[in-house]
């Protein structure tokens, strides 16, 4: 599920034992709020509201240094 319109921030990757996991983030058309949302294997994990797109751009920055932490890569 990804909505028209919307501005991909980043993709990742993991190789597992058996298969691959991805992972991105979105930025989906509109606000204020500005709309954040987070896919893992093409489906949504969860949406988060931000009163300033720098606050929804950190946050992203902020779960992707977590997640390449965890050994995920730039796709």
């Amino acid at each position: 599920m990804e909505a028209a319109g919307s501005t991909v921030l980043w993709r990742l990757f993991r190789k597992g034992t058996v298969s691959s996991e991805r992972s991105h983030a979105v930025v989906l058309p509109g606000g204020p709020p500005y709309t954040l949302a987070f896919f893992a294997n093409g489906e949504m994990d969860r949406v988060e509201n931000y009163e300033t797109m720098e606050l929804a751009v950190f946050r992203a920055d902020e779960i992707k240094r977590g997640l390449i932490d965890d050994d995920w890569k730039d796709e």
